[in-house]
């Protein structure tokens, strides 16, 4: 492959890339140093043998390219993060890792913020800021819900808008915007879209404290004014789910999922074109920072600046208020949730038991406390694709989790299944205390189009019990769960590498993916 750096270049066959790549663990490789020109530190990725083949063929093939054309493979994403300035531990590529912009979706990497060469990266964090995942439980049974499926399907397509430049239905203006910038599920809270319960479980209780609305561009404010509430295309989706197993009654009934064909809604989606806006701005700031500042890279998508830095500050405070707004997305979406089920059932929101599980964010930079060798650092965590997952007894997560360990939310495909998992400690040292995502892609979006026929996939779906309304087929090929790894697989994985723990298994029910409403059976 062709390592680009300072003009030179290097060309290594396959083979002599794979010497670099050292299996450490029946389910972890180490890339050396030398693999890609100035890794400061080690990368390291966790596989299984299924996703160990995917991660080496992708290098295979890229290699015999010349590394022409397309992203460039997950492990010299991996790697070239590991040479970023400042980076501590290692560069991790969680199994659901592929390819992606400057990061590989699904790698985390810490850097030193007391040291004043330590930088931040927008790849690191993704296009769509504060991306997650938000679990409600219902009290009801699949089998009170299976009669009146079809209504509530309706009513959920209804109540949430979705699809690429989907308007909002909560109403808001630009100084409601602002404060929502600001205040995120605070917000939420005091204009009566959310419950002072739900703040307590969620990931920095909804609201980043350093959001500055003055560094997010009017352009970006423009394009995320009328999409409040709204779901977005792509992998977004609501979906009601059942409970398929449970593997630990314990923490299973500490988040109140205990019993097998209870009903349950998660809700997927991000910062939508504003997140967009912030990242695009940031990263144009930041190749002037680059010059200026002398910071060399091995990938010119991994813009980034010192953290300490007025472009590495204002990209953190752009980011906080994204994050906040992606927030304030997924409480109106609650509120519209807990709405289409009240009137579904004739009843209360609060009568269904509609509370938050928890609500995790998987494209994020935040500012931990980790220990490393012995000592206890300040560190930037950039997760990307890439889930926190704390240990029980950490301080930052909800009271009701301190035993159990903080839940973490795993989002199959369309068609599949999901899961809750839990931090270990184990993660804690190994991961900064992160995990998986989801499935991770197989197949890139354009790939997917091509390899697949959209009713061969919806067939396959119908054959589950699962039907699907589509507005544009094109989403369907690209979201199919022939795109995807197997959620299983890399949830499994986690666990083998006591990453995470798994507690619950949850059923799709009813799809409402980006584009399109759906019903099952």
């Amino acid at each position: 492959s062709n390592t680009l750096t300072r003009g030179v270049v290097m060309s290594r066959s396959y083979r002599e890339e794979c010497e670099y790549l050292v299996k450490s663990s029946p389910c972890s490789y180490r890339i050396k140093k030398g693999f890609v020109p100035n890794m400061k530190v080690e990368g390291i990725f966790y596989v299984n043998d299924f996703l160990e083949k995917l991660m080496f063929e992708e290098l295979k093939h890229h290699s015999a390219s010349q590394g022409v054309g397309g992203f460039l493979p997950g492990v010299k994403q991996i790697a070239n993060v590991a040479a970023l300035p400042g980076i501590v531990g290692k560069s991790v590529g969680l199994p659901d890792v592929h390819s992606g912009y400057g990061f590989a979706i699904g790698n985390m990497a810490a850097f030193d913020m007391g040291d004043p060469k330590a930088v931040v990266s927008p790849g690191g964090v993704g296009f769509d800021i504060n991306c997650g995942v938000r679990l409600l439980r219902t009290n009801l049974d699949e089998r009170a819900v299976h009669p009146i499926k079809e209504q509530l399907a309706q009513s959920l397509f209804d109540h949430i808008p979705v699809g690429v430049g989907s308007k909002g239905v909560i109403p808001m203006n630009a100084k409601d915007l602002e404060e929502a910038l600001e205040m995120g599920m605070d917000w939420s809270l005091r204009e009566g879209y959310a419950w002072a319960e739900d703040k307590e479980h969620c990931e920095e209780n909804g609201r980043m404290l350093q959001a500055d609305i003055s560094k997010v561009s009017q352009r970006a404010k423009k394009r995320g004014l009328p999409q409040l509430g709204t779901l977005g295309a792509g992998n977004h989706y609501a979906e009601i789910q059942v409970v398929d197993e449970i593997f630990d009654k314990h923490a299973a009934t500490k988040m109140g999922l205990d019993r097998i064909g209870q009903v349950c809604v998660m809700i997927h989606s991000g910062s939508r074109g504003l997140g967009h806006q912030v990242a695009t701005d940031a990263l144009v700031e930041m190749e002037k920072a680059m010059k200026r500042d002398r910071i060399e890279v091995n990938d010119r998508q991994l813009a980034c600046a010192h953290i300490t830095s007025v472009e590495g500050q204002n990209y953190l405070k752009g980011m906080a208020a994204a994050a906040n707004y992606a927030w304030v997305n997924r409480s109106s979406m609650t509120f519209l949730t807990r709405q289409a089920f009240a009137k579904a059932f004739k009843t209360t929101p609060d009568d269904l038991d509609m509370h938050v599980i928890y609500d995790v964010s998987h494209n994020i930079a935040k500012v931990e406390e980790h220990i490393l060798d012995g000592k206890q650092h300040t560190l930037l965590v950039h997760r990307k694709g890439s889930t926190r997952a704390f240990p029980p007894h950490h301080p930052l997560i909800p009271v009701d989790y301190q035993l159990t360990g903080q839940p973490v939310l795993i989002g199959g495909t369309m068609g599949t299944c999901s899961y809750v998992l839990t931090g270990t400690s184990t993660g804690f040292q190994e991961t900064f205390g992160s995990t998986c995502h989801g499935a991770g892609r197989a197949l890139s979006r354009a790939k997917a189009r091509r390899n697949l026929n959209y009713e061969d996939v919806l067939e396959a779906l119908a054959k589950k019990g699962i039907s699907i309304r589509v507005a544009s087929p094109k989403l369907v090929m690209e979201e199919a769960p022939e795109s995807y790894k197997n959620v299983t697989e890399v949830v499994n994985t986690c666990e083998l590498c006591s990453v995470s723990i798994e507690h619950i298994k949850i059923l799709l029910f009813v799809a409402m993916p980006g584009h399109a409403a759906g019903i099952s059976k």
